[in-house]
């Protein structure tokens, strides 16, 4: 079996007015330092939040549209779970019901943690 590389691939993005465009590396590399990666962050509890940022590279590989954005929990009962998207507004909605997934988790355990104390 042989392999093939991609000459394409890595492709560097940027947004501007949150649309991702394809930029050579030194342009990448000096925007990438800026704050403007962040779709979304909400915390859910002390113990878990969900952030949705903007990656930057291509996370499909360069086989089809391009994944740009990528959501994730961390902490509580859901800690790990992540989820890519193409574009922003996507991202947007994705933060969405991944917040709404974490609350509804961190529920579930609260009432099996408040059912197994009330047993006791």
């Amino acid at each position: 079996m042989t392999m093939t590389r991609r000459t394409d691939w890595p492709r560097y993005y940027i947004l501007v007015d949150r649309v991702p465009f394809a930029v050579d590396r030194m342009t990448w590399a000096d925007w990438f330092e800026t704050p403007d990666r962040r779709v979304a962050e909400t915390e859910i509890d002390s113990r878990c939040r969900v952030s949705t940022v903007f990656l930057g590279l291509d996370h499909n590989f360069g086989d089809g549209e391009p994944v740009l954005f990528e959501t994730m929990i961390f902490g509580g009962p859901l800690a790990g779970e992540m989820w890519r998207y193409a574009t922003w507004a996507e991202a947007e909605q994705g933060h969405r019901q991944a917040v709404e997934q974490a609350k509804i988790a961190a529920a579930r355990i609260k009432a099996i943690a408040a059912a197994a104390h009330s047993r006791l």
